[in-house]
């Protein structure tokens, strides 16, 4: 029992460095373009580099 008094406040703690983490990377617009993101992942924009 005497360790909740411990694991309570660290775990509303780490929960406030995810959610803070969370906000800030909605701020700083890393979920803008979904779409993009997918599309530039199976684009085959290289050129042929010679393979047989």
């Amino acid at each position: 029992m005497n360790m909740l008094i411990y694991l309570i406040p660290i775990a509303l703690f780490m929960g406030g460095i995810g959610l803070a983490a969370f906000l800030w990377s909605l701020r700083s617009g890393q979920y803008d373009d979904l779409e993009g993101a997918a599309w530039r992942a199976i684009a085959d924009d290289d050129p042929d580099t010679g393979r047989k």
